[in-house]
């Protein structure tokens, strides 16, 4: 099935990158795909999966992770402020950290909870003014204004312009991690995650490849 193409791709861009077999997370993103598609990754042993939108997800996953142990599901999309609590209590990890409104709550929650999802801070790469994400000559500081609210920042994600070559993105991506201690690299999809990998990914995010094309209809 495709799950296993892609894993083996994965598997190649690693060896290829000199990269530790099992460096990089596929991240399967499943949202808005019907459930057969879903239960058929899950049946083959795929146990990450990325969600859009809390409410979907809420819909969702509570049943899913009850069928099959071991679960991970990552928010990639937009988080809404006023949707914080339902998403730390849904997922392991927020991929979309982008403001400090939302760093904000998500510290009340932690403290609250005394826990928390690890965080990646969203990098607005190509400066696209009608895509969230910090601006890269923002992150620094934004990284510090977090790690002063004790919030998990893990890592960086990008989403590079669709019309533009991904690999400079990808590139000044690892170098804002690298510069911020940071380890994690969540990039790369389905057109270009071998590059990703090449880069330095530890986490790619790979939907309709696998799932075959979103019906929005």
């Amino acid at each position: 099935m495709a799950l296993t193409e892609i894993q083996a791709r994965i598997t190649a861009a690693e060896r290829a990158a000199g990269r530790a077999p099992g460096a990089v997370s596929l991240i399967a993103v499943s949202k808005v795909q019907p459930a057969d598609r879903v239960e058929a990754v899950l049946n083959a042993g795929q146990r990450l999966f990325g969600e859009n939108y809390v409410q979907e997800a809420a819909g969702k996953w509570p049943a899913w992770r009850a069928r099959y142990p071991g679960v991970a599901v990552h928010m990639i999309g937009p988080l809404q402020t006023n949707k914080a609590k339902l998403a730390v209590d849904l997922f392991e990890a927020i991929h979309t950290l982008d403001r400090p409104s939302l760093a904000t709550r998500l510290a009340a929650l932690a403290q609250a909870r005394g826990t928390s999802p690890e965080l990646f801070v969203q990098v607005n790469s190509g400066a696209e003014p009608q895509k969230a994400g910090v601006q890269p000559e923002a992150l620094d500081a934004f990284v510090a204004e977090c790690r002063a609210m004790d919030l998990p920042v893990v890592g960086l994600m990008c989403i590079p312009p669709e019309a533009e070559d991904s690999t400079p993105h990808f590139a000044a991506l690892a170098a804002m991690a690298r510069r911020n201690g940071l380890a994690g690299l969540s990039m790369g999809m389905s057109g270009d995650f071998e590059a990703a990998i090449a880069a330095g990914a530890t986490h790619v995010r790979v939907g309709s490849a696998i799932f075959g094309a979103r019906d929005y209809g």
